[in-house]
């Protein structure tokens, strides 16, 4: 990054937060909260995304709630979140930053959620209060609400206020070729100049009992982040001024530069912010290279798997058979009639579906190039 960034999403979970345990640490969220402000005085500005929700409710002074899964966690976020954005108020007053709450479910990031979560955060932005985002446990249930981690969340948030940097704060290093925790020999990967098969490979499951993510769900981040222009760091929570470390560019953790210049268009960058969703085309080697070297069209014939369920005009990634992700756009047919013509030639759609809507499965003006 050869600027120092202008605008930076922070991520940070909940095992920083409770500093390993199962309360809140409000000595290591303090920390946390006189780094960003310090930040904001050079004159960079943060959007913050915080874990911790659970683990403030779980240690609340009320009965613990019986049972267990998605019911406990909602009932535990709800009593944790107010108390967890107190919190904050009350850490960040003494440096004179306004904070405000911003909760999330992917209803919220659809099309026209998307352009109105945009305008609140950059609105709040400009008049100089920082955002403190996650997402609301409390109503996301569904596979169509959820957004399933705060690493998604982050990234989703990055693309929304077209930020330079996304910085997420982890309990170790960096990505490494295997778990560290489990396999001596790891070595830590310091720059990832693109994020392919044996990138994803690296990265393992979920860390602790009180994580959602882990550093597979920060790899797809950064997918996602890069993919809309951003640059990423994933980087160890606990080293002294770590957030000022990332923003000055010093050589901490594993970076992510994107290749791309930040996505001119909100249509683009919405596009690259649904990656997380699952939906998949996987195509072959000839419909790859009339991809990438020539800016093509997917047409039905170069497709060969169709994965996950969608709409007409929902976010697909489009991968190559046994490789890397290519590409995302929108797709021009619903996966069931997807799959009824993929391998086909493009003058067959009329016989095989009721209706057509073209020759392209997903058209180059509604594609972005990961």
């Amino acid at each position: 990054m050869a600027t120092p960034p202008r605008r930076i999403v922070i991520k940070i979970g909940t095992n920083l937060l409770t500093h390993g345990g199962k309360r809140l640490n409000r000595e290591r969220m303090a920390d946390f909260a006189r780094q960003i402000a310090a930040l904001r005085g050079q004159g960079v500005e943060v959007v913050f995304v915080t874990s911790g929700a659970v683990a403030a409710g779980a240690s609340a002074n009320v009965p613990p709630p019986g049972g267990k899964g998605i019911p406990v966690r909602q009932i535990l976020a709800a009593i944790g979140q107010p108390l967890l954005m107190r919190t904050y108020a009350e850490l960040f007053e003494p440096h004179g930053v306004a904070v405000a709450q911003a909760l999330f479910t992917r209803t919220e990031l659809q099309r026209d959620g998307y352009l109105n979560a945009r305008n609140t955060l950059l609105g709040l932005l400009e008049a100089g209060v920082l955002p403190i985002c996650n997402e609301n446990d409390v109503v996301a249930v569904a596979e169509l609400q959820q957004i399933g981690d705060n690493d998604t969340l982050s990234a989703l948030v990055a693309n929304l206020v077209d930020a330079d940097l996304l910085a997420l704060l982890t309990d170790i290093k960096g990505l490494y070729t295997s778990d560290p925790r489990n396999d001596a020999s790891a070595i830590h990967v310091p720059v990832v100049e693109r994020i392919t098969r044996e990138v994803e490979a690296m990265a393992g499951g979920a860390g602790s009992r009180s994580s959602v993510g882990g550093m597979a769900t920060k790899i797809k981040a950064a997918r996602m982040a890069t993919a809309a222009g951003t640059d990423v760091v994933i980087c160890q929570g606990t080293i002294p001024d770590v957030i000022l470390a990332i923003a000055n560019g010093e050589h901490v953790g594993t970076r992510f530069a994107s290749k791309v210049s930040r996505t001119n268009s909100l249509r683009e960058a919405w596009m690259a912010s649904d990656l997380a969703r699952g939906h998949r085309l996987v195509v072959d080697s000839g419909a790859a290279r009339a991809l990438l070297a020539n800016g093509r069209s997917l047409l039905p014939a170069g497709i060969v798997a169709v994965e996950g369920s969608f709409q007409r005009g929902d976010t697909v990634e489009i991968r190559a058979a046994g490789g890397d992700a290519l590409a995302c756009g929108l797709a021009n047919y619903p996966s069931d009639e997807l799959r009824k013509i993929m391998g086909k030639r493009s003058s067959e759609i009329a016989k095989l579906l009721p209706e057509s809507f073209g020759d392209e499965a997903v058209h180059r003006n509604n594609m972005v190039f990961l």
